[in-house]
């Protein structure tokens, strides 16, 4: 496994076992993170609007990870404690061992949910 994966699934890990510490160790100072309702917020704003929801995840799986150098992806999917399961992928860019911006691209629902 790859440095970058590592930090990437550590991450993921902390994030499903709302360990929020150990998410913010692996963020840069001037970590970004971006989706289709927030643009390149910093890591203040994250844990304020982005944080909070994720205490009603109730399953992630992640199907796939990879990096290569200073970049990764995950796809992962997710099941909320009430409506549908959900895929996302998300682009990981790292400097310094640690994860300097995140973009999160909303997928669509599992077949079997379709």
């Amino acid at each position: 496994m790859s440095n970058g994966t590592n930090i990437i699934r550590r991450f993921f890990d902390a994030w499903h076992a709302r360990d929020r510490a150990a998410a913010e160790e692996l963020l840069s100072e001037d970590f970004t993170f971006t989706s289709p309702f927030d643009d390149r917020i910093g890591k203040r704003a994250y844990f304020e609007r982005c944080w909070p929801p994720g205490h009603r995840i109730r399953d992630l799986q992640i199907e796939t990870l990879f990096a290569n150098g200073a970049e990764g992806f995950i796809r992962y999917e997710c099941a909320i404690e009430t409506g549908p399961k959900f895929r996302n992928l998300e682009y990981f860019r790292l400097e310094d061992g640690k994860i300097k911006e995140v973009e999160v691209y909303f997928g669509s629902l599992p077949e079997e949910a379709a």
